[in-house]
Parts: structure tokens; sequence; C-alpha cells
């Protein structure tokens, strides 16, 4: 099997590269803007020509779309760089797996959802509240009506070992070894699940190698809001320099709006898979105490 892996040098698609390698799958890794060593640059914006394109060239059974533009309320005040980096850059990648043969696994959001009765599962209702949500909506929904053969898995507050250390717990954990002093304001009514990148690479590995198709909610036992979150880091990388202070989601003036009472379940994946387990930010955490 051979995969190619847009955004691989991304915290998702950086552990779907090394979890597929470690299991003798043959990959291409590319990225967008940030370079890594394991990575070559691919422009989804504006494609090669077929015969100078290394993705055409790779010819993969699965193109596994990590990359797209997530600052959320960035892409509310910037709805047309928000579609070009979201949406017509999964629409290129789905002609280019058209012509090649390939099938697409992209990756999706929980903001699919209004945040009203989470966390969901997969049937459930979608409503997306942003410019973010929707253009996630928008792709996701073409990469199914394109590729019938392809998936789409939804996944939410995500964590774990990265390039860049941009996810929030590790940038907390990094925080807690900083002797200068701040101030976290963090709101205690957004609740999502968390789950652990390396999972989500893992969850891959079993679903493509297995043929699969349609929608999967990822999701790990825990489900925070964001304060608990941030004080189950610090429970194991103490710093009173670093003071966390609660407040609602309405006090924070956000651009793009939430869906509070987020985060995801695992019904489809774990009835197809009993015996997988997810590890959890518990887990996480103690080995990078330890």
């Amino acid at each position: 099997m051979k995969v190619f892996i847009a955004g691989a040098s991304g915290l998702v698609g950086g552990n779907v590269f090394r979890h597929l390698s470690s299991r003798n799958i043959e990959v291409l890794g590319s990225h967008f803007s940030f370079p890594t060593k394991y990575t070559i640059g691919y422009d989804t914006l504006n494609m090669p020509s077929s015969g100078e394109d290394p993705l055409v060239k790779f010819s993969p059974d699965w193109i596994v779309h990590c990359g797209a533009l997530t600052w959320v309320d960035y892409c509310e005040e910037h709805p047309l760089e928000s579609y070009e980096k979201t949406v017509r850059s999964t629409k290129n990648l789905v002609e280019k797996a058209k012509k090649i043969g390939a099938k697409m696994l992209y990756i999706s959001s929980d903001y699919v959802f209004d945040g009203e009765n989470g966390p969901y599962i997969e049937s459930d209702e979608l409503n997306p509240l942003s410019v973010y949500g929707r253009h996630k909506l928008e792709a996701e929904t073409h990469v199914l009506e394109e590729l019938p053969d392809s998936l789409s898995l939804r996944i939410t507050n995500v964590y774990g070992d990265e390039e860049r250390n941009k996810n929030f717990v590790s940038r907390l954990i990094e925080l807690s070894s900083d002797k200068e002093e701040r101030e976290l304001k963090l709101p205690v009514d957004q609740y999502a699940t968390p789950i652990n990148a390396y999972d989500v690479a893992r969850c891959i590995g079993h679903l493509i190698t297995e043929n699969k198709s349609g929608i999967y909610h990822l999701a790990s036992t825990d489900f925070l809001n964001r304060m608990q979150l941030a004080q189950r880091v610090l429970s194991y990388f103490p710093n009173e320099q670093i003071k966390l202070s609660s407040v609602f989601t309405s006090e924070l003036k956000q651009a793009a709006d939430r869906p509070l009472m987020g985060g995801l379940i695992a019904k489809r994946f774990l009835d197809e898979h009993p015996n997988f387990k997810f590890s959890n930010l518990d887990d996480y955490l103690r080995s990078k105490s330890s």
C-alpha cells in the first residue's frame, strides 16, 4: 500500500507519517508552508502539471489530507483565505485522486456541529456556527460525494508530539518551565474530547488498510472544558507563575462562535474495533513528566 499525506509536517500529519512508516507502508509526506526533513513541498492551491507532479508520480492508493487553515477566529475574519486553504485545496486534491484512482481520507472537525447537544455521534444533525466549521463541512461533503469510497474523520482538541509544539497541551507544558508570570483566561463553558494525535494515526492505519469508507468520529475517554484541561496539565507540571482564570466564552469576545457543548463519541469506530484502546490525557502527561 502507498499513502500520500498532505500536511505531513503538522500535528496530525506528522503522527500519521510516523505510524504508517512504522507499519512498512510506503509513505510520501508533503508540507504547504512548514518544511521538515521528511516532507516535500507541495502547494495544493497551485498544483504542478501531471508530468511534474510528485503526487501523480507516486500514484498512492490513499491520499490522507491533514492540511487546513485551523485558526478559527482568523478564518472568521478572512473567509476567502479560509475557503482557499480548506475547501479549494481539498477540491484540488480530489481531482488528483480521481486521475490516479486513489481514495481520500479527509480530516474534519466537531465544528460541523453547533455545540447544543454534544458530544456527538456520526448521525447527529449538522449545524456549523462559524466560517471554519462551514468550510470544513463543505470540504468533507465534497470528498464523500465525489469519492464515495473515501473517508472523513472528525476529531477535536488534538494534542501530542509535533515538530512545532503548537497544540495547546504542548504549549502549556513548555510554558510550565518558564519563570515569567502569566495569566491565562480560559473558558469553563467550552467542552470537548481531547485526543492524542498518535491515536488518530493508529485509527487511520486500521481504517485505510481495511478499506473503510464514510464518516467516523474519533475520541478518547476525556471530556473536559478548557479550564479543566489546563488544570490537568499543570497538575503534572506545576508552575506558580502561571495563573489560570475562569471566564465564560461570551467574555472573550472571540470573532468566531464556538460549539460550546462539543466533542465527539467514537461510536462507529469502537463498534467495529471493540478491542482498540485509546490513550488519555493522563497517559500522555505521565509520559512527559517522567
